[in-house]
């Protein structure tokens, strides 16, 4: 099950900060604002769920957790990047 849930995670992101938003408070909990959110719907919605997970859960941003992180932002980044090289061809 949670190998499910992570595949759903990265296939649908948006969709699933959508779900947060709506059917929990972690995201409020995580963010304590409208701002970072919606601007984390825009640009990097992994890097978003991620923090928002490690915050709801009291994980230290360091070390692992850190790494973790770190490669929600490549992915979210890559995401962007490969789009665009398709389109210069």
């Amino acid at each position: 099950m949670p190998c499910l849930l992570a595949i759903i995670v990265l296939a649908f992101p948006r969709v699933v900060l959508v779900l947060m938003w709506l059917l929990s408070d972690s995201l409020t909990r995580a963010y304590h604002g409208l701002l970072i959110p919606i601007l984390g719907f825009i640009f990097l919605p992994i890097t978003t769920i991620v923090y928002a997970w490690m915050v709801n859960s009291h994980m230290p941003l360091e070390g692992v957790n850190l790494l973790i992180l770190v490669v929600a932002v490549v992915l979210d980044v890559g995401s962007h990047g490969g789009g665009a090289r398709y389109y210069r061809r």
